[in-house]
C-alpha cells in the first residue's frame, strides 16, 4: 500500500489567477525514496497570472517552466504572464479533445448537438484514444523534457491549459522515470479533481441548456481527471514497448547514466 506522504508546511497558497497548481514533492517510489518539496511543480496555464501570483512564483526559484499548450490554446487564453529570470519553454503537446471544430461545438453547440458530439460514453472514449496518442505519438517531446530535467531546468513548472491532460500525462512519465509508485502517481493525478482546482470552462450561449444538467454532464468527461484516462496512457506504453524500462530507453532516448542524474535532481537523499 502506498504510504502517506510527510506533513511538511504548505507551498500551495491561494491563488487568484492559476488553477491546480501544486508541489509535486512527497510522493514515494518504489524503492523507499520520495519526491524532493521545491523541485518539480505543476498548474494550469499562468495567463491571468495577478501581480501576487507571480511574486510568489518567481519567489520558488524557478528555473524553467515548460509550457505544453498548442497555438489553439494560446490564442483562446493568452501567452503566460512573463516571470523574472525564469526560462519559458513552450513544447506543444495535442489536447485530448483536439481540434477547433470540436471546441466551437462546446462551446456553441445546442443540446442536441453536445449528444450527439458528447453523449453515450464518446467524450470518456475520446479522452482515453488521446492520452494512449499523447504517449506514443509524443515521445520525442517527452524525451526533450525528461533531458532537460535531467540536466539544468529544475526547479521546474510543467503546466498545459487546465494542468490536467497534457501537463498529468507529462507529469506522471516523469515521476515513472524516477520511479515514483503507480498509485501515488495516480493520486497525484487525480487531485486535478479538487473543486478549487478545475478548470474554469464557460459555454458561450446565453439559454438555460448552456448550463443544463444534462449539458454539465455531457461536458463533464472532458473536465475530469479519472483512472481510466491515466490508465490508457500507462497501457499504451506496455503495448508499444513491453515495459516501462523499455519506453524510457527506446522510446524516449533516457540511458541509465541519464536517469540516474534526474533521480538524483528530483529525489531526497534515501
Amino acid at each position: 500500500m502506498t504510504q502517506q506522504s510527510p506533513q511538511v508546511p504548505s507551498t500551495e497558497p491561494e491563488l487568484s489567477g492559476v488553477r491546480n497548481f501544486r508541489d509535486v514533492g512527497g510522493l514515494p517510489t518504489v524503492d523507499g525514496r520520495r519526491v524532493r518539496y521545491g523541485a518539480l511543480y505543476r498548474s494550469g496555464h499562468l495567463a491571468h497570472a495577478t501581480v501576487e501570483d507571480a511574486a510568489f512564483l518567481t519567489g520558488l526559484g524557478l528555473h524553467t517552466i515548460f509550457d505544453f499548450r498548442n497555438s489553439a490554446d494560446l490564442r483562446l487564453d493568452g501567452a503566460d504572464v512573463a516571470l523574472a529570470g525564469v526560462r519559458h519553454v513552450n513544447i506543444p503537446l495535442s489536447d485530448p479533445a483536439d481540434g477547433a471544430e470540436f471546441w466551437r461545438m462546446v462551446r456553441h453547440g445546442d443540446l442536441d448537438q453536445l449528444r450527439a458530439l458528447l453523449g453515450d460514453g464518446r467524450a470518456a472514449a475520446r479522452m482515453i484514444r488521446s492520452y494512449g496518442a499523447i504517449v506514443t505519438e509524443r515521445a520525442a517531446e517527452h524525451s526533450r523534457l525528461l533531458h532537460a530535467l535531467a540536466e539544468d531546468s529544475l526547479p521546474a513548472l510543467l503546466h498545459c491549459a487546465a494542468g490536467k491532460d497534457r501537463a498529468g500525462i507529462s507529469v506522471a512519465v516523469v515521476l515513472l522515470a524516477v520511479g515514483v509508485e503507480p498509485e501515488a502517481i495516480e493520486a497525484d493525478y487525480l487531485t486535478s479533481n479538487d473543486p478549487h482546482r478545475r478548470y474554469l470552462f464557460r459555454r458561450a450561449v446565453s439559454t438555460p441548456a448552456a448550463v443544463s444538467d444534462e449539458a454539465s454532464a455531457l461536458l463533464s468527461p472532458l473536465f475530469d481527471a479519472r483512472a481510466g484516462y491515466l490508465a490508457a496512457a500507462f497501457e499504451a506504453i506496455g503495448r508499444t514497448w513491453g515495459s516501462t524500462d523499455r519506453y524510457l530507453s527506446d522510446g524516449l532516448g533516457l540511458m541509465p547514466g541519464t536517469r540516474e542524474r534526474l533521480r538524483g535532481r528530483l529525489l531526497d537523499e534515501g
